[in-house]
């Protein structure tokens, strides 16, 4: 019996889903194969998101606490994932493909000799190992990978997968931890924010996101007006970053954001392909554009043809009614 390990990230003050998205992949494998689903949880104040995390069925949770993860911060973290590491022994230690894991994943490899398989959107357990598939050259290809080792460290892209409820009675560990901050060879002195949007594109169940189609003042403003009524993230597309109509924080694409919402509006996007690749994970997208023949309309699940400046001015209205 082996087992799977999942990394609890925290942002903000909560829980990423999409690491809950992968432990509930983990406990999905676990129940299959007769192995055991264990999570990891590493924040200065972890304990207050244990009973979130029981929820999707890990049989054990290992907490790591300390002011110092406050922030992320690499060499703590590296020390803290390598002592939980130690305490598990697991087969596989799965990851939300979040900014902080790709920072630390290569380097927490090469710390515990063991194979890595980065940013992947599916996995299944094989003998003596892990076996995926991985978006390629845009996402226009998908590539199949094995990796068979020891200790195997995976990062799964968000949307991947499916939240999975199952509660348990977890068994809880509290790791002993301790780290001297004038050991720290680079320290954290401030984190600024962007000035784009308040909601983190990675973790919101609605975008609204906006082309060269709406790039004026009006065409912004029906954007971010629909965006206000669905308490959606308001993401574009290259072309508008680049323009500097938007900010860049809010780029979703292959150079951008990767992003899995449940409801993606994509109005005034043409639907290149670098585009797609940050939003194909989305699991109902709604198109409007002007050109039938605009290639978004080949991912849609709805479509609509048309001036954007007269679809969503009775659209929003419509939803106000709803809503009211």
């Amino acid at each position: 019996m082996s087992t799977l390990l999942t990394h609890i990230a925290i942002s903000d003050g909560k829980i990423k889903r999409s690491s809950l998205e992968v432990l509930s992949r983990c406990q999905e494998l676990a129940n299959q194969n007769g192995h055991t689903s264990e999570a990891v949880i590493i924040d200065s104040n972890a304990s207050d998101y244990m009973d979130e995390v029981q929820k999707y069925g890990a049989s054990k949770i290992y907490l790591v606490e300390d002011p110092i993860f406050k922030n992320h911060i690499n060499s703590p973290l590296l020390k803290a994932l390598a002592k939980v590491m130690e305490a598990s022994n697991p087969h596989v230690f799965a990851f939300a493909s979040t900014e902080g894991t790709k920072d630390i994943l290569g380097a927490l490899a090469a710390n515990q000799d063991a194979a890595v398989l980065s940013d992947v959107s599916e996995f299944d357990l094989i003998d003596g190992g892990i076996s995926a598939k991985r978006p390629v050259m845009a996402a226009k290809i998908l590539s199949s990978n094995e990796a068979k080792a020891e200790k195997i460290l995976v990062s799964v892209r968000s949307g991947s997968y499916d939240l999975q409820e199952n509660p348990t009675d977890a068994e809880v560990e509290t790791i002993d931890f301790s780290f001297d901050e004038s050991d720290l060879k680079l320290t954290l002195r401030e984190i600024i924010g962007s000035s784009g949007d308040k909601i983190d594109l990675s973790e919101a169940d609605t975008i609204v996101a906006s082309g060269r189609g709406a790039k004026d003042e009006e065409g912004q403003k029906l954007v971010n007006e629909l965006a206000d009524l669905l308490n959606a993230g308001v993401g574009a597309s290259r072309a508008l970053t680049e323009a500097g109509i938007v900010d860049p924080s809010l780029q979703i694409g292959q150079t951008g954001k990767v992003v899995s919402p449940q409801l993606y509006f994509a109005i005034g996007i043409s639907g290149a392909i670098q585009h797609v690749a940050g939003m194909a994970n989305s699991k109902v997208i709604v198109a409007i554009n002007k050109d039938p023949d605009a290639p978004i309309f080949e991912i849609a699940d709805y479509g609509l043809v048309g001036d954007l400046y007269k679809i969503l001015p009775p659209f929003i209205e419509e939803l106000k009614k709803i809503k009211s």
